[in-house]
């Protein structure tokens, strides 16, 4: 491995100096009362130099007002952000807003994991294309900010592997049952970040549960074996889940080298201030691409000044560091995306054709279809009583929660549990401990006909919403009803494919509507991956069985297809910005589903929107030769923060490099995006918008000329005019610009808040270059 990076000496420095504080105040490990976990943004520049680093300066007399005890630092930040994390009061934390030198402070809060055949079903073929043309991605390293790893599973063998890239400056941390012996040519480093959820459980309790997690990089959880595996993972043969899913399991770059960074722990989530040590370290680690599948806290949109994956983000793509985000799995209510930054690339999620179907059959000859993953002994074709507690037992016992149902009632029969508010295979638990043989579980409304397939405990199928309220009748008309659950196994080649997925985080981007999200979606239900050696399938803790791989559903799925795709763009075209890969994919997604039909909701069955897709599905047969690419630079994202109304010392906060805005604020919608998104004011008649793109020419040859056309279904009301139409590129001129002019008349601002969309599509005959326009009657929250 090679020597130290600069993240391992600043923890050292950071380590000894907390220890010293402890050791002269004498603090417990609980911490003090009324302490609370804050993040401070700090003017790097004015370091006075008779301090050697920025870590001796925090923790220095002098930096917290001579008087005053120096501060607790728990991390320091000195690569995609400057400043520290530290345990102190309230009081404290105001006075330090007010130091000359601090940027910003803001608390520390909770966020949550947003939780093989896929990498054919982008486009990716062995032998020719991407794959072949990156090496499988072999030059590249992703760092995946997660629950760690499960470092022995055969995903991260690094068999036939050639030499880790000589820019590694990463390392691989150690702790109980983890030595560094485990890390390899595959597996290149590990870390893990616990300070701040230390501090932040300190006195409540609640925090690491050292009997079943141990201080190391090791995953107890599952969700980031899964996530890294399902980026970069290795190819296994004969892999499955109890069965389910059998072939051979593989990442989108199944020869990227991985970097796993433990920012977030098993039932306890994952604090803000680890996840921006988890960014700091894999920046200055040397990786290429971050793939971050965690939540956006509390479920609003916070500011990009206060929000640490937004900060971090941008810090590693100012050092051109690709990073992928989940979209959150809160659809499809609108406006429900998270991570919303337009330096991160955010990613929905999909199916794929591949599906585990049950059937649900009742005693009157009915059959329903559902999906499950079950390994179980089956029924047998045993036909059991159908019990609906929800019928007589109140709102807890038709959801199955905790001590909700009575053995008296249920004991022997296959039980209707409604979906929501507590997880779907703790139902079945539920129905188990009361006697219960079987469950149904039953779609809401808010669900549609989403389903998702999941390891149950004992015999169960999760049906849609239609087939759980003709299931619920049944269960409450019939004088004896009757039924039992048929388990079908993996089917592929299911059709229509790709949906997105009810749960899949929708836009409107309720922070700035100029920039769509999601940016795109990916295949992230039903996903095979590797699995954590320490959890059953479920991640119940009674759950005893354990098994190489998983089946998961969510953006958090979606999030590492798009960085292992990153992966293989990056290996392919090195010279490319993250803004020109994202570029790439999103003008290149596909719309249409493998019936060549347009994509759909599966929450409403009809067609999908960008509100619900961003540009559409990712392609990477498409997206290795995109034609055309829309870069950023990092003064574009000024000028963009500029437009939002930040000032130069908010702009600063999230840059950390002195800033000036114009005196005339520039448009936000001339943000250099792949895609166009316009908000009027109201939902006034006739208004005008025009937005501004240039489009750099990454062809093959220095020569192209390419035509638009605007592609809009009939009745939109929209009038949208392109100037220059054609668009001549030549060696000497790689870039050209032009104007959207996007005209709203009478009939479009009916609806008011409704959305209009339509297509702008540049062609040379050989590329097809697209960008979706929105429309929408909105303002930022």
């Amino acid at each position: 491995m090679a020597s130290p990076s600069p993240c391992l000496l600043l923890i050292l420095i950071v380590t000894l100096m907390a220890a010293t504080e402890a050791v002269e105040t004498e603090t417990t490990a609980s911490g003090p009362a009324g302490k609370k976990t804050y993040i401070v943004r700090v003017d790097h520049r004015a370091k006075p130099s008779v301090f050697p680093t920025h870590a001796h300066w925090y923790g220095s007399a002098s930096f917290s007002g001579g008087g005053a005890d120096p501060l607790p630092l728990l991390h320091v930040y000195d690569t995609v952000f400057h400043g520290f994390s530290a345990s102190v009061t309230q009081d404290r934390a105001a006075a330090l807003a007010t130091h000359a030198n601090v940027l910003a402070v803001f608390e520390d809060r909770v966020r949550r994991p947003d939780t093989t055949r896929s990498p054919q079903f982008l486009g990716l073929r062995n032998q020719v294309g991407l794959w072949s043309d990156s090496d499988y991605g072999s030059d590249v390293i992703v760092g995946v900010l997660d629950t760690g790893v499960w470092p022995e599973r055969r995903s991260f063998s690094d068999r036939n592997l050639g030499p880790v890239p000589s820019r590694w400056r990463g390392t691989c941390e150690t702790g109980p049952g983890f030595p560094a012996s485990l890390c390899n040519r595959k597996l290149v480093g590990a870390r893990f970040f616990s300070k701040g959820h230390d501090a932040a459980f300190a006195a409540g309790g609640g925090g690491i549960n050292e009997t079943v997690e141990s201080r190391s990089p090791r995953d107890a959880d599952g969700h980031g074996t899964h996530t890294a595996s399902t980026a970069a993972g290795r190819h296994v043969f004969q892999a499955s889940m109890s069965g389910y899913a059998e072939g051979i399991a593989k990442g989108v770059a199944p020869k990227a080298r991985v970097a796993t960074y433990k920012v977030c722990w098993k039932g306890s989530g994952c604090l803000d201030s680890d996840i921006l040590a988890g960014f700091d370290c894999a920046v200055a680690d040397g990786v290429d691409v971050i793939s971050v599948s965690i939540g956006g806290g509390d479920g609003m949109a916070s500011p990009y000044y206060l929000d640490p994956i937004a900060i971090g983000s941008y810090g590693a793509v100012s050092r051109g560091v690709f990073v992928a985000s989940s979209a959150g799995n809160d659809g499809p209510t609108s406006m429900s995306v998270t991570n919303l930054s337009p330096w991160l690339t955010t990613v929905g999620a999909g199916t794929i054709d591949r599906n585990f179907p049950a059937d649900v059959l009742l005693g009157d000859g009915r059959r329903l279809s559902g999906v499950s993953l079950y390994s179980g002994k089956p029924l047998a074709g045993t036909m059991y009583p159908l019990d609906y507690p929800g019928r007589s037992s109140g709102l807890s016992a038709s959801l199955c929660m905790d001590n909700s149902l009575d053995p008296k009632l249920v004991a022997g029969k296959i039980v209707i549990c409604d979906r929501g508010s507590s997880p779907r295979v703790a139902k079945g638990l539920v129905v188990k401990d009361a006697g219960g043989v079987g469950m149904i579980l039953a779609n809401g409304a808010s669900n549609g006909e989403g389903l998702v397939g999941d390891a149950h405990v004992l015999p169960a199928c999760a049906v849609g919403s239609a087939e759980g309220e003709t299931i619920k009748a049944y269960a409450t008309s019939a004088a004896s009803p009757t039924v039992t659950i048929q388990f079908k196994g993996t089917i592929l080649g299911v059709r229509p494919a790709p949906v997105v997925a009810s749960f899949s985080g929708r836009g409107p981007n309720g922070l700035t509507p100029a920039v769509l999200k999601p940016d795109l979606i990916a295949p992230g239900v039903n996903i095979l991956a590797a699995w954590t050696g320490s959890s059953g399938p479920t991640g119940l803790e009674s759950d005893g069985r354990r098994t190489e791989f998983n089946i998961l559903s969510g953006t958090s799925m979606a999030c590492p297809h798009v960085s292992g795709a990153a992966a293989l763009l990056k290996s392919a075209h090195p010279d490319w910005s993250p803004a020109a890969v994202r570029s790439a994919m999103m003008t290149t997604a596909s719309l249409d589903d493998n019936l060549r039909r347009s994509v759909t909701d599966e929450s409403t069955g009809r067609p999908a929107t960008p509100f619900d897709f961003g540009a559409g599905h990712l392609n990477l047969d498409r997206a290795m030769d995109p034609g055309l690419v829309y870069d950023l630079s990092d003064q574009d994202y000024v000028a963009f923060l500029c437009a939002i109304g930040y000032d130069a010392k908010t702009v600063q906060v999230i840059t950390h490099a002195p800033a000036a805005c114009p005196a005339r604020r520039p448009a936000m919608e001339d943000l250099n995006y792949p895609s166009i998104s316009v908000a009027f004011n109201g939902a006034e008649s006739n208004q005008s918008r025009r937005v501004r793109r240039t489009a750099t020419n990454v062809g093959a040859g220095a020569g192209a000329v390419y035509q638009a056309r605007v592609e809009m279904a009939a009745g939109q009301g929209l009038s949208i005019a392109i100037k220059p139409r054609k668009l001549v590129f030549t060696a000497g001129a790689r870039r050209q610009s032009f104007a959207v002019t996007v005209t709203a008349a009478a009939e479009a601002a009916i609806g008011g808040a409704g959305a209009r969309y339509a297509y702008l599509v540049w062609s040379d005959g050989e590329h097809e270059v697209r960008s979706a326009i929105v429309v929408s009657w909105m303002q930022p929250l």
